[in-house]
């Protein structure tokens, strides 16, 4: 019993552990569609790269050799379009459990050709490796997002210095105001010493005066 369940534990996960992976080779006449699908859970990362394999290593690309590539959600959200390349790459993150497709459109071409295109689609942990490609397809849609966070750390930046200045004024202010406030209190003590003894020296003098001293 103990042994049945722990190769169940095990194969559970191995399943929550093992990426998906697709890579393949395949060939594309042209005027033609293929679409291939994957399952992708909501929140996992997913990254694809795609290429026509050139027939003639030793020359350009035939002008030809064209794809028009669309990457769909379950309900039909559209993740990354390209009309008339010959190489990309995409990125997404799930927001819906299901089958993502990803079609490829061969360009219309008299005589007909026949295309071969490698392709690499990657979900989960595997898709890690690939970091840099999603972080090239994300640096427009965060761009402006980054502005807006500069902005605000500069403006942030700039009232702290502004707050440190007038925190060194109000210091020195009370470092002055203690100053003056301890020589005016001297001088209220000095004060009131002198008018006591002029008091004392009056009543002294009147007393004698009338000789009650």
């Amino acid at each position: 019993m103990d042994l049945h369940r722990s190769s169940t534990i095990t194969l559970l996960i191995l399943s929550i552990l093992s990426p998906a992976t697709l890579s393949m080779r395949y060939e594309l006449h042209s005027g033609h569609t293929k679409c291939i699908s994957e399952e992708i859970h909501v929140n996992a990362m997913s990254v694809g790269k795609y290429s026509i394999v050139n027939p003639h290593e030793d020359h350009p690309l035939p002008a030809s050799h064209k794809i028009t590539v669309k990457v769909t959600s379950p309900q039909g959200t559209v993740y990354h379009e390209a009309d008339g390349v010959s190489t990309g790459h995409f990125s997404l993150t799930a927001v819906e459990t299901g089958d993502y497709i990803t079609c490829f459109s061969a360009v219309d071409h008299k005589p007909e050709t026949v295309l071969t295109i490698d392709f690499d689609w990657r979900t989960g942990i595997h898709s890690k490796d690939w970091s840099n490609v999603a972080k090239l397809s994300q640096v427009e849609n965060i761009e402006s997002e980054v502005k807006k966070l500069l902005d605000t750390v500069t403006s942030i930046h700039d009232e702290m210095f502004y707050l440190r200045d007038r925190e060194e004024e109000m210091h020195e202010l009370n470092i002055s105001t203690n100053s003056k406030m301890a020589w005016l209190s001297f001088m209220s003590l000095g004060v009131c010493l002198s008018v006591a003894g002029l008091q004392f020296w009056h009543l002294k003098t009147f007393f004698q005066k009338k000789k009650l001293i």
